[in-house]
C-alpha cells in the first residue's frame, strides 16, 4: 500500500531520502552517457552531478547509520504517494536534449522540495541540518543547470525552452485536463454511437452521452484527486487537480454529444464524427505542444484508440440495432 509522506517515520524519511540519491545518481549517469558523443560539454554537466549525488549519498548513509544501523528498510519514491510519476529514462533520451534539460530541472527542484519538506519533520539536530544543505545544493543545481543551458543551446532553442517552475505548472493544470479530456474524449465514444445506432434516436442518443461524460467527469475527478496529496511535488491542491480533471472529460464527452440535440439522426451523427475527430486533433497537438511528444507519436497513439473504441460503439449499435427488429 502506497504511504504519505506525513506518516513516515524519521527512520524510513532517510531511508527514502538514500534511495533518491541512488536513483537520480543512476539518471544522471544516463544522461550524460547518451549526451558524451554530441554534447560533450552537457555530458560533462551531468557527469559532475551524478557525482554530486554520489556523495549526498555517501552523506545519508552514514547519517543513518549514525543513528538506526546498518539495516536500511526498502522504500522508493513508488512506495510514497505525492511524487511526480517521471517518464522512462529511454523515453526521456529519444525526446533529445531539451527534454533531457526539463526533465533534470524537474529532479532537481522535486528533490529540493522533498529536502525541505523532510528537514522539518526531523528531530535530529545534525540530519535536520543535513537535509537542509542538501536542499540548498539541490535549489543550486536547478539555476545552475538552466544558466548551463542557456549559454549552450542557440538562441532559437533557448526562446522555446521553459523554466522548472513553468514545468510543474504544466503538471498541476495541463497534465490532469490532459488525461481528463482524452479520456472523455475517448471512452465516451463507444456507449454514445452504441445507443446512437441502436436506436435512431437522438434524445435517446443525447441522453446516453451525457450521463456517461457526467459519470466518467465525476469517476475520474475522484481518481486524480486520491492519485496525489500534492504535498511534495508540488503539483496544486487535490481538489484542484481533481476538478481540472473531471470538467475536462466531461467536456471531451459532451462536445461529440451536443450534436445530437439536431432533430435529424443523419445530420447529428455526421456532426458528431466531425467533432470527434477535431476532438482527436485537439488532444494530439497539446499532447506535442505541452508533453513533448512526437507528431508521428501522437497522432498514432491518439487516433488508433479513438477509431477503435468508435467503430467498437458503432458496431455493438447495428448489432443492437439489428437485434430489436429495427
Amino acid at each position: 500500500m502506497i504511504k504519505k509522506f506525513k506518516d513516515l517515520t524519521e527512520r524510513e524519511i532517510l531511508a527514502l531520502a538514500i534511495s533518491l540519491e541512488e536513483e537520480d545518481g543512476r539518471v544522471y549517469g544516463e544522461f550524460a552517457l547518451a549526451l558524451m558523443g554530441h554534447y560533450p560539454a552537457t555530458a560533462e554537466v551531468f557527469r559532475k552531478m551524478q557525482a554530486e549525488e554520489a556523495d549526498h549519498h555517501r552523506y545519508l548513509l552514514e547519517a543513518y547509520r549514525r543513528q538506526f544501523g546498518e539495516h536500511i528498510p526498502i522504500l522508493t519514491r513508488h512506495d510514497v504517494r505525492g511524487f511526480v510519476a517521471r517518464r522512462p529514462v529511454w523515453l526521456v533520451l529519444k525526446l533529445g536534449l531539451n527534454a533531457i534539460r526539463q526533465q533534470a530541472e524537474i529532479m532537481e527542484l522535486e528533490t529540493c522540495r522533498f529536502y525541505r519538506r523532510a528537514a522539518s519533520r526531523c528531530a535530529d539536530a545534525s540530519t535536520r541540518q543535513l537535509l537542509t544543505d542538501l536542499a540548498e545544493v539541490e535549489q543550486k543545481h536547478t539555476t545552475q543547470a538552466m544558466a548551463f543551458q542557456q549559454e549552450q543551446l542557440p538562441a532559437e532553442a533557448r526562446q522555446q525552452e521553459d523554466s522548472a517552475q513553468r514545468r510543474l505548472f504544466l503538471l498541476q493544470v495541463v497534465q490532469p485536463g490532459l488525461v481528463g479530456l482524452m479520456d472523455g474524449s475517448i471512452s465516451t465514444l463507444a456507449p454514445l454511437f452504441a445507443v446512437a445506432f441502436a436506436t435512431r434516436l437522438d434524445p435517446d442518443a443525447f441522453v446516453a452521452g451525457l450521463a456517461t461524460s457526467v459519470g466518467a467527469g465525476i469517476s475520474m475527478g475522484f481518481a486524480e484527486a486520491l492519485s496525489d496529496d500534492g504535498e511534495l511535488t508540488g503539483r496544486g491542491h487535490p481538489v484542484t487537480r481533481g476538478v481540472i480533471c473531471g470538467l475536462m472529460t466531461a467536456g471531451g464527452g459532451l462536445g461529440h454529444t451536443l450534436p445530437y440535440l439536431i432533430p435529424q439522426f443523419t445530420t447529428a451523427t455526421a456532426v458528431a464524427v466531425a467533432v470527434v475527430f477535431l476532438e482527436l486533433i485537439a488532444i494530439s497537438w497539446i499532447r506535442v505542444r505541452f508533453m513533448d511528444m512526437p507528431w508521428w507519436q501522437s497522432i498514432r497513439t491518439v487516433f488508433i484508440g479513438g477509431i477503435l473504441v468508435f467503430f467498437a460503439g458503432v458496431v455493438i449499435g447495428l448489432l443492437g440495432h439489428a437485434a430489436i427488429g429495427g
